[in-house]
This record gives C-alpha cells, sequence and structure tokens, in this order.
C-alpha cells in the first residue's frame, strides 16, 4: 500500500487529499504545519505532496530541506501560477506541481503516474559515452563518478538517452516520462532539462542537444 504525505495549511484541501487517494488505496498521512514533520514521516512516504503558500514555512523552503533526504516524488500544489514561481520549485527538486483548485481525478492521475514510475524496475546497464545509466538502481555516472539527479531528471535523461539521435517535443517527453493524457506541460520539461545540463556539464558531459521550435535531442555516440 503506498504512502502519501500531504502538507497544506488548508483542512478543507487536506481531507479532499486524503479522501480522493485512500480510494485508490492509498495510505494518506496529512498535517497542516511543516512543525508537525520529522524524518520518520519523510522516510515513511513513497510521494509527498507540498502546499506553497503557508504561513510559518513555504513549501519552497519544505522541499529543499528534505529533498536530500527524500527520494520519493515530490508535487507541489500552488495557487501560484507564475511560471517563475513553478519554475523555481522545479529547481529545487520538486518532480511535478498541480495548480489550484484542481480536479481530483488529475490529482489522483498524477499521483498513481508517479507511483507506477517509481515501481518500473529494468534490470540492465545502458553506456553512453563516458556516462553509464544503471537501469536497475536508477543510478547515472560519470568515470564511476554519481550524477546526482532528482527522479525526473534521471527519468528524462534515460528516455532521451534511450532514443539517442531521435528530436523529441517537450511534450513527447513529458508524456512519455509521466504518462499524463493531455497534461504535458513545457516550462516543466524546460527547467528539467537546464538542471540536468547543468549537473551533466560539471562532469565535463553535454549530451543534450537544443533542437531549435522543435525540442530536445539526445547526441549518438
Amino acid at each position: 500500500m503506498p504512502h502519501i504525505l500531504a502538507i497544506d495549511d488548508d483542512s478543507e484541501v487536506c481531507a479532499l487529499i486524503q479522501m480522493a487517494l485512500e480510494r485508490d488505496g492509498h495510505q494518506v498521512l496529512t498535517l497542516q504545519s511543516s512543525r508537525a514533520l520529522t524524518p520518520a514521516h519523510c522516510q515513511w512516504a513513497d510521494c509527498i505532496l507540498l502546499d506553497i503558500m503557508m504561513p510559518e514555512e513555504d513549501g519552497f523552503t519544505i522541499c529543499q530541506r528534505i529533498r536530500a533526504q527524500v527520494d520519493c516524488p515530490i508535487l507541489f500544489l500552488t495557487a501560484k501560477t507564475q511560471e517563475a514561481d513553478i519554475l523555481t520549485g522545479l529547481g529545487l527538486g520538486a518532480d511535478d506541481y498541480l495548480t489550484k483548485p484542481f480536479r481530483l481525478a488529475e490529482l489522483r492521475a498524477r499521483i498513481n503516474a508517479h507511483l507506477r514510475r517509481e515501481q518500473r524496475t529494468p534490470h540492465r546497464r545502458m553506456v553512453c559515452g563516458a556516462l553509464v545509466f544503471d537501469l536497475g538502481a536508477h543510478t547515472l555516472t560519470c568515470a564511476e563518478q554519481p550524477i546526482r539527479l532528482t527522479k525526473s531528471e534521471y527519468a528524462i535523461c534515460t528516455h532521451l538517452a534511450l532514443h539517442a539521435g531521435q528530436t523529441m517535443t517537450k511534450e513527447q517527453i513529458y508524456e512519455a516520462v509521466f504518462g499524463f493524457d493531455g497534461t504535458a506541460d513545457a516550462s516543466a520539461i524546460t527547467e528539467h532539462i537546464k538542471n540536468i545540463r547543468a549537473k551533466l556539464r560539471q562532469q565535463g558531459q553535454d549530451p543534450i542537444q537544443t533542437v531549435w521550435g522543435v525540442g530536445y535531442q539526445w547526441k549518438r555516440t
């Protein structure tokens, strides 16, 4: 039974989230303040939902504080719809976001899609020049040095590398990685790609090309 942790200062939102996700067989814990959040909660969770606008500690700060402690997907629930705010959240290590007011059906679909992605465990390695993907352990290394990617960044890297030489639109990448029907978000992919490039360039690697007006392509080696 997957464990979902939701942090939102609105008790009605917490109740709606709990009701909707428990219908899908998830075990749901809701907190209305980050003061109640403990390391044990983070270790328990298979997916974390964070409201951004909270009075004591906002979702951005919580995400930044716990991202190094948790390996599960983090999704923002936010009334802040400006692109800069959304990109800030993704840059801090969040995997996805939903803008308020959100439809419960979409919330359930996104949570289930992220959880399905977590359960995929291919057992093989893929070598792309100096970069080595361990598709079973979900790790990427360069010259045996680990490259720390979020789960979404790793999934995007893997998808592009598996289709090296093929140009992918942002919408195609989003749908292939997250599996959401009709909710492709170009802004999210753009920010994830920016973060991936920064981390790979620290290792002297630059395999992702921008195909202007179309999307992105992983260079053939």
